[in-house]
């Protein structure tokens, strides 16, 4: 984490420089944000081990779901931010980002300490070596890879906003006039809405995470996350399907009811079916999650352009039923080698 957030330093003072009054440059601005991918790639998988280690399973739900809304309102404040200066004060911008990014690295070297010691092994073991052979552990667990697979699924779902359905909005949403109240009016167009609606659902999010997580605490997690998964594919599908303002208004208001439920509860879940001694190898992988959606979300951009919206609609149907049916296999077949090994245990 330390590391990461370091790097995360050096990378905006690289881009503060190259988007100077003084001096610009592209390629270095290029070469910055990089470094701030890799960063991420380094202290995420940490912290999240991190979170797994000062959490039980009784408290991971409601932490998962304050984590998340802290995450959605930081998007929410920094899109608002970010949109309004970024043409005009760019390089004030960028001094803001590096100044919170020196803030959060002295938080983690000073405020932060390790809670999670290996008990079994005496010396710590670093190289290339070690680092396969813990990769190695991961991949040959089946439910966590299936799991994975599940989550790759969900994901593609929710990368149709920024690729398909953008696309879509933007050449087929008719421009309408909005008046509030007699008092003003304004016109959007496909792109606005795409704005607007991307901030109706982070302030469901944002308002509705503590009561969502208190409601969901009482209720079977995987149970509660495949409720979530079908609302966030309707949601989804009505977003994906309609050109009518209100349509459009309500599918995202239930994807976002779906979205509230099923991310803590798979986080909550996920903690659970790892193994402590490779959490951060285990969060790693996990992180392909956000990367592959992210990649078929994108290529499915061709199959909207052959097929339309009826031909998106039944990839969501699919990554839908995909995410169920790989989950439930993931968790029946933990609960059975958690059994077996158990068995073995006690005939020792």
């Amino acid at each position: 984490m330390v590391l990461g957030e370091l790097i995360k330093v050096f990378a905006f003072t690289g881009m503060l420089i190259s988007n100077s009054p003084y001096w610009t440059s592209p390629w270095l601005t290029f070469m910055m944000m990089l470094l701030v991918g890799i960063s991420s790639g380094l202290s995420n998988p940490a912290s999240d081990a991190m979170l797994i280690d000062v959490s039980t399973p009784k408290t991971r739900t409601y932490m998962y779901s304050i984590n998340y809304w802290a995450v959605n309102l930081s998007i929410m404040i920094g899109s608002i931010i970010g949109g309004w200066f970024f043409r005009t004060h760019l390089f004030e911008l960028i001094l803001a980002m590096l100044a919170m990014s020196i803030l959060t690295a002295w938080l983690t070297i000073y405020y932060i300490t390790e809670t999670w010691k290996k008990k079994d092994v005496p010396q710590k073991q670093y190289g290339l070596k070690p680092l396969l052979n813990s990769y190695r552990i991961v991949i040959s667990d089946l439910p966590f890879l299936l799991f994975t697979l599940a989550g790759i699924a969900i994901m593609t779902i929710e990368f149709q906003r920024n690729n398909f359905i953008s696309v879509r909005l933007a050449a087929e949403f008719q421009q309408i006039q909005i008046d509030f109240l007699s008092i003003f009016s304004f016109s959007i167009d496909g792109i606005k809405v795409l704005s607007l609606l991307t901030l109706e659902n982070t302030l469901i999010i944002v308002l509705f995470t503590a009561f969502t997580s208190k409601w969901v605490q009482t209720k079977s997690m995987q149970k509660m996350m495949y409720v979530g998964f079908i609302l966030f594919t309707v949601g989804y599908s009505i977003f994906t399907l309609s050109n009518h303002f209100s349509f459009l208004i309500f599918g995202v208001f239930i994807l976002s009811i779906g979205e509230l439920i099923y991310v803590p509860c798979r986080q909550s879940i996920l903690a659970d079916i790892v193994d402590e001694k490779h959490r951060a190898s285990y969060m790693a992988i996990n992180g392909l999650v956000f990367q592959a959606g992210k990649l078929i979300g994108a290529a499915s951009l061709f199959l909207g352009q052959a097929t339309g919206a009826i031909g998106i609609a039944g990839l969501l149907l699919f990554s839908c039923l995909s995410g169920i049916i790989l989950s439930e296999i993931a968790l029946r077949k933990k609960v059975k080698s958690l059994n077996n090994l158990l068995e073995i245990q006690q005939g020792t």
